[in-house]
């Protein structure tokens, strides 16, 4: 690793991977739905949204011409604690994937009539999850959950914000955050350091720092007592969920709590840009056999995602045919009752421990990943942390775990959604 950071602010790492003549840039802002104020839910999903729409030297339809010309790909996402883009293409294109990057960090235009279309866009895209049950029921179980914290707000926001945001509203936000004080430019790739940071230093180097953008800490106050949401909607199958507040990836109860997840529901790695890529090793876990092998549900799963503050550690299952969401509360509730009250085995941590390993290594695969990885982790703590990841997983004892899932998962500590499918009053 080679880490470095200009006079503006704007910080570079770079990884050397010599395996294959490819490079893959992403550019890391420090900035999510927790930035955002009231009436202004959704607007760093927005402006991610805008930044794609031409810069002062390159115009709207070339975008995404300059990387699919080398055969590469490019993408970005705006989550609660970050917004990134990124592209990964053949060496040869590195000078266009950095100059990109450049544009977008301080050359956007934010034409009038492009903020208007794009509205109707992120609209659309709202009410398309909200005609997804699933996704529905996420939204207001996460609502529902918090209280205070701005993690209670969907990324895409709601939709009487959007519908009275300005231009000047997402002109405004992007000044404030855009900037290399808040950024940081991470390559892996088959590229010489050395010659990277020249590369870097040439394109942004001249963009003015600013001050850094201060980021308030919220804190949540303590559950008191169980919140339940239910949701009834024309629909066919129903579905339940559970959240409970659980710490901040920077937090000691982290591990612990990730590996109390990998015993219920089969491990999962910690990279969100590519979570569904391998399938959970399921048929052994217990919510898998408490639900599913008993024909309560079609599928069952658990979430826990590494968060810069306390976010949610969530239980979901889908309803089988026939069966009841009471039922399914009783087989859920009663699986993590029982690991409160009786923690995991020796056995059960080395299973756990080798299932998350083996995920860890899927979550380097290739440049993207690897470049991905080091970036998100710095937008919440570290790029270190990324690094380390088997270090702290190697450090939590059954009694860790035990514990972790003692004070998770309490009544006080959780809120219920419930989607019961309505049948359509029209037919």
């Amino acid at each position: 690793m080679r880490e470095a950071t200009l006079d503006n602010g704007l910080k570079v790492l770079v990884q050397e991977i010599h395996t294959a003549p490819l490079a893959s840039v992403w550019c890391w802002y420090r900035v999510g739905s927790r930035d955002e104020g009231t009436g202004l839910t959704g607007v760093s999903h927005w402006v991610e949204h805008m930044n794609f729409k031409g810069t002062a030297n390159i115009p709207r339809d070339q975008v995404k011409g300059i990387i699919e010309q080398f055969g590469g790909s490019w993408n970005g996402y705006t989550w609660i604690d970050q917004t990134t883009y990124l592209e990964t293409a053949s060496i040869e294109a590195l000078d266009r994937m950095l100059f990109i990057e450049a544009e977008r960090m301080d050359r956007c235009l934010y034409e009038p009539t492009e903020c208007e279309s794009e509205r109707t866009v992120i609209i659309s895209e709202l009410q398309g999850g909200e005609n997804d049950p699933e996704q529905l029921l996420d939204m207001e179980v996460t609502a529902t959950a918090f209280k205070v914290h701005p993690y209670r707000h969907p990324t895409i926001g709601w939709q009487s914000d959007l519908e009275a945001m300005t231009r000047e509203d997402l002109y405004g936000h992007y000044r404030r955050f855009y900037r290399p004080s808040n950024a940081t430019i991470v390559v892996v790739g088959d590229v010489d350091s050395d010659d990277v940071l020249r590369r870097v230093e040439r394109e942004f180097g001249g963009i003015p720092g600013g001050p850094v953008a201060e980021r308030r800490r919220f804190v949540e106050p303590p559950q008191q007592a169980e919140r339940r949401v239910t949701l009834r909607k024309e629909g066919t199958t129903a579905y339940w969920k559970a959240a409970f507040h659980a710490p901040a990836f920077g937090d000691r109860a982290f591990f612990p709590l990730l590996v109390a997840d990998a015993v219920l529901s089969g491990a999962a790695g910690l990279n969100i840009w590519s979570a569904g890529r391998v399938p959970r090793p399921q048929r052994s876990a217990r919510l898998y056999r408490a639900l599913v092998d008993t024909g309560l549900a079609s599928s069952v799963g658990g979430s826990l995602m590494p968060t810069a503050q306390p976010f949610l550690y969530a239980v979901s299952a889908t309803v089988a045919e026939g069966q009841s969401l009471a039922a399914v509360e009783d087989g859920v509730l009663a699986t993590l009752e029982r690991m409160s009250r009786e923690g995991i085995t020796p056995p059960e941590l080395d299973k756990a421990r080798a299932q998350l390993r083996a995920r860890f290594v899927f979550d380097m695969d290739g440049v993207t990943d690897i470049a991905h990885q080091l970036g998100y982790f710095e937008t919440i703590g570290s790029w270190r942390d990324a690094l380390d990841l088997e270090g702290r997983l190697a450090a939590v004892s059954v009694e860790d775990v035990h514990e972790a899932a003692r004070r998770t998962f309490t009544s006080s500590n959780r809120t219920v959604g419930w989607f019961e499918p309505q049948a359509d009053a029209c037919r």
